[in-house]
């Protein structure tokens, strides 16, 4: 059976992670890590990685963007992968993810869901013939009020695989209230919806002359992305140092 230690495992997600692991029979949560240690899980809960003294075959982290650097010199010292799904990472700890990756297996994924993956292939392919025919391109994510990190980090990864496909010609932008000019076409224009208890829904738009595309995926239950976690960790338990993503999960 394979061990993990659920980082961040008193959060919202940490909890339906929790509760999605307890019924898989082929991964338990041996330890979780939280400087919040409000709530009585079934496994024991430390401030912090460095307090820890339960080994495990991989960690599933979804805590905040502040706790990344401990967590990745943790992983390499103790050569335990990581499911990371944080998002907001500055550009200095991206570059040390990229690092890490080859010291240790990393799973990064903006999004765990099956279905926001197979969007992402979609909206790739939508590109290059929607994009080299002129439609203008419009990203809008909802999600609920207790998101600090914007754009959002699958709208960030819907854009990079549109621009990929279009030999990255194009630039994002976030907020026009400053701008007084006609839209850029080269620009993918992203906006934030921030309110009540909204799972998380992104709208990719193509629209062209006298016609409108979009592609919408809406998430109803945290679930989704806990069921994706769960299966990211036990495919990447045990695997050589790399940078994974869901699509090889996917796949395998």
């Amino acid at each position: 059976m394979i061990k993990m230690i659920m980082h961040g495992c008193n959060g919202a997600m940490g909890q339906t992670i929790t509760q999605i692991a307890a019924e898989d029979e082929d991964i338990v949560i041996v330890a979780g890590i939280d400087p919040n240690n409000t709530r009585q899980n079934s496994y024991p809960v430390f401030p912090s990685l460095e307090a820890c003294d339960v080994k495990a075959d991989v960690i599933v982290d979804f805590a905040s963007a502040k706790a990344v650097d401990g967590l990745l010199e943790y992983s390499i010292r103790e050569k335990v992968p990581v499911v990371l799904c944080t998002t907001g990472l500055s550009e200095e700890q991206n570059e040390r993810v990229y690092k890490a990756a080859g010291q240790v297996a990393i799973l990064r994924s903006a999004n765990m869901s099956l279905g926001v993956n197979l969007l992402i292939k979609m909206v790739k392919e939508a590109a290059q013939v929607l994009a080299g025919a002129g439609f203008d391109i419009e990203i809008v994510e909802k999600h609920h009020n207790k998101k600090v990190d914007a754009p959002s980090g699958t709208a960030l990864a819907l854009a990079d695989s549109i621009n990929a496909a279009m030999d990255h010609e194009y630039h994002y932008v976030c907020d026009r209230s400053t701008k007084t000019e006609a839209r850029d076409k080269k620009e993918i224009g992203i906006q934030s919806v921030r309110g009540g208890t909204i799972v998380g829904e992104h709208d990719v738009i193509f629209a062209g002359a006298d016609e409108v595309i979009t592609f919408n995926h809406t998430a109803y239950s945290k679930a989704i992305f806990a069921k994706g976690a769960v299966s990211a960790a036990k495919f990447l338990a045990g695997k050589t140092p790399g940078l994974y993503t869901m699509k090889d999960v996917v796949q395998s």
